[in-house]
């Protein structure tokens, strides 16, 4: 399944990086996508990511799972991209998966689409999961929605993730040869 990690100035790097390494070493397709005017994306930290594409030269179509990473004001610039606001409202009707981390998963909450679903984001958002409940897992799935609290859970939630997609055994061989 193709995967698609979205990257706003001000995202947080750990929660982008270490994703796209544990599902590469999964064999996933992952695509980065800029959803700034640049190719070239500065996370919190002001570390420089290359995105492989710009949001508008990129083509959603088929089956995939949309990642937003966290980070501020990374998630701010994500929620405020009518283009990927768009896409994330199709995915969610369509029940494709999405994945959502640290204060990202406040952008589904905003959209009405965390409404009686266990959820958790970075301390502090939980306000934002509009009608969620909020889960006391640093990782929580409900249905077609997968969030997690931030940094410090960043590989166990791609290894979720990889679970989801490839099953049990293709992320428990990926944590042991991390040394998870």
């Amino acid at each position: 399944m193709q995967i698609f990690l979205f990257l706003a100035e001000g995202f947080e790097e750990i929660e982008a990086i270490a994703p796209i390494d544990v599902f590469r070493r999964a064999n996933l397709e992952v695509t980065t996508v800029s959803v700034m005017p640049d190719l070239i994306v500065y996370g919190a930290h002001n570390v420089g990511v290359e995105a492989d594409l710009l949001f508008d030269e990129a083509e959603f179509s088929g089956e995939f799972l949309i990642f937003l990473p966290g980070g501020m004001p990374g998630t701010t610039n994500l929620d405020n991209h009518s283009g990927l606001k768009a896409l994330i409202a199709q995915q969610a009707a369509k029940r494709g998966k999405i994945a959502a981390i640290c204060a990202a998963p406040s952008i589904l909450g905003k959209m009405g689409l965390l409404e009686g679903k266990e959820a958790i984001s970075y301390p502090g958002f939980e306000p934002l999961l509009t009608g969620a409940k909020i889960s006391q897992s640093s990782i929580a799935k409900a249905d077609n929605i997968l969030t997690a609290k931030g940094p410090g859970v960043a590989i166990p939630f791609a290894l979720k993730i990889v679970e989801e997609l490839k099953g049990k055994e293709v992320a428990k061989q990926i944590a042991e040869g991390m040394i998870l």
